[in-house]
């Protein structure tokens, strides 16, 4: 069983067990968070498609940690110019663990 869940703004494929990375959500460690955008439901082969969102179904979540991404950098450059640009940055996530998938 899995599903189609929108979470800050991203839509995730979910199964209960699995850990995703979201951008960072409010709440402390260990604390419960409930989805209730659920756009599409698959148990088993019985596809249920939400317009725009399946009513009744909801995802029940844990946070497991806050932290923050891999750094990524941001280089511009202008040929002939002389210019370059360097930048860092770094992403702050959370770690959320599916608990539960509600129909």
């Amino acid at each position: 069983m899995y599903a189609i869940v929108e979470i800050a703004g991203q839509q995730f494929k979910v199964e209960k067990g699995r850990e995703i990375f979201t951008h960072r959500l409010e709440g402390d460690v260990d604390a419960a968070l409930v989805f209730d955008k659920v756009l599409l439901v698959d148990n088993g082969g019985d596809v249920q498609i939400g317009a725009p969102s399946v009513g009744g179904a909801s995802i029940n979540a844990t946070i497991v940690e806050h932290l923050r991404g891999e750094k990524v950098i941001v280089f511009k450059k202008k040929r002939r110019k002389g210019y370059r640009v360097r930048n860092g940055h770094r992403q702050y996530l959370t770690r959320i663990r599916i608990d539960e998938i509600k129909l």
